[in-house]
């Protein structure tokens, strides 16, 4: 099936393998239980809204089809289709009355965070939402050694901007440590980011 930009550039199929192979299970265990990062988080926000903590949803992908096989009816197989709009971030909604909008990226990398993750569209639509006094930022997953944190959007922000001025194309895994929080996984909820922005005084 080939999925198409709303600029018309396709949607090269070797990033829509590597999604396919982290929805793929694992070999669990009780820091790596074969979950995906928005698996956890999908988990982690059910979470919320049965305990009335919050209501955050992940943002549906809104696309278009433009050409479906139609083999029979049963069978029928959708072989082209465009994304109607760019995405935005990941997952929004609303805690004790607070606007939340954030992102969710994984690397394998163990050094660095690579900025190539983000979209300038993305960084724009993040910065709006601080200047209307909402909640952003991003969770990072460190997919090699299991370690995930949050880096509040004005830190992402500091670091994009060193790259458009022709510094570092990635945050550097110290610099995360430095100035990101980094969320242990637990049960229940599985990736408490919730507790986090409130020990941030965010909320």
């Amino acid at each position: 099936m080939v999925f198409h930009y709303p600029n018309g550039r396709k949607y090269h199929e070797k990033c829509s393998t590597e999604n396919v192979k982290k929805q793929l299970p694992t070999k669990s265990s009780y820091s790596n239980r074969g979950m995906t990062l928005e698996e956890d988080l999908n988990e982690t926000n059910k979470y919320y809204r049965i305990h009335n903590i919050a209501v955050i949803h992940k943002k549906p992908t809104p696309i278009q089809i433009v050409n479906v096989d139609y083999q029979s009816r049963s069978t029928a197989v959708i072989k082209e289709a465009y994304f109607r709009q760019a995405s935005t971030t990941d997952y929004n909604g609303v805690c004790n009355g607070k606007y939340i909008d954030f992102e969710a990226k994984e690397t394998k990398s163990t050094t660095s965070f690579p900025l190539k993750n983000f979209h300038e569209h993305q960084i724009e639509h993040m910065k709006k939402i601080v200047e209307q006094n909402g909640i952003t930022f991003v969770i990072l997953r460190f997919a090699r050694t299991d370690e995930i944190f949050l880096l509040e959007g004005k830190v992402l922000f500091h670091y994009w901007e060193r790259m458009i001025e022709g510094g570092r194309k990635s945050i550097k895994k110290e610099e995360i440590i430095q100035h990101g929080f980094p969320i242990p996984y637990g049960l229940h909820p599985r990736i408490d980011y919730i507790r986090k922005i409130q020990e941030l005084n965010l909320l």
